[in-house]
């Protein structure tokens, strides 16, 4: 078994050269590989990126900025793994923790398995970061008659073959939503495992607005009318 982790990146210079350490300093139960797609920053990702020695690190890069998820496309294009999971760049994952996502696919008790993250005081970014979240992880619960706890976890380990299926197409964060719709719409139920989490304020790179909760919701809504 051998695992894909992509990782977008844009302008994540300040962080991403202790992101790839820790990643690929993690002891893992298989084979890895990190792919990662400089996503058209404007900062020293790419220097960063390509000064970095590991014959397990594949480097891509977009000219102009398109997305998260469009990186991840362009990630798991390039990507050679059994499986996959996205990892940021920014530090608010620990990778050291990805191991523990890989614990039920190998024992077989599932295939798809998300990372569920708990918020406190210490570790979110604000309440209405937490709330929002919330609110479009209940819209999917309830279109989807499902009971997943974290719709947009970056943590989302599944078959790599599963992911090109899912053909996704939100060039943005409206990924997380497509891919979780795409999933239960499939009838896939992601095993869930707790993680831990440190959010990051808007002042320190925080890229996620209100205005991706509409689009998330939009997209789950017209992914479960049956609409591409």
């Amino acid at each position: 078994m051998k695992l894909s982790i992509l990782m977008p990146v844009f302008n994540e210079g300040a962080t991403l050269a202790a992101a790839l350490k820790q990643v690929l300093a993690v002891e893992y139960p298989c084979d890895v590989e990190l792919v990662v797609v400089d996503d058209g920053s404007g900062d020293d990702s790419w220097q960063v990126l390509t000064s970095f020695d590991d014959e397990r690190l594949v480097c891509r890069q977009h000219p102009l900025n398109r997305g998260k998820g469009a990186a991840i496309r362009t990630a798991s294009v390039a990507a050679t793994g059994d499986y996959m999971i996205i990892c940021d760049a920014d530090l608010e994952y620990s990778p050291e923790e990805i191991p523990s996502l890989l614990a039920p696919v190998i024992k077989g008790d599932s295939d798809v398995v998300y990372g569920t993250r708990t918020f406190g005081s210490h570790n979110a970014y604000s309440f209405w970061y937490v709330l929002g979240n919330k609110g479009v992880t209940l819209a999917a619960n309830v279109l989807y008659n499902a009971y997943i706890s974290d719709l947009e976890t970056c943590f989302k380990l599944m078959p790599l073959a599963l992911y090109r299926e899912l053909d996704v197409v939100s060039a943005g964060f409206g990924m997380e939503a497509e891919v979780t719709a795409k999933l239960l719409r499939r009838g896939h139920r992601p095993y869930e495992v707790p993680i831990s989490y440190k959010a990051r304020s808007r002042e320190e790179g925080k890229k996620l607005t209100w205005k991706d909760g509409v689009e998330a919701i939009w997209i789950l809504a017209r992914l479960r009318a049956g609409k591409a």
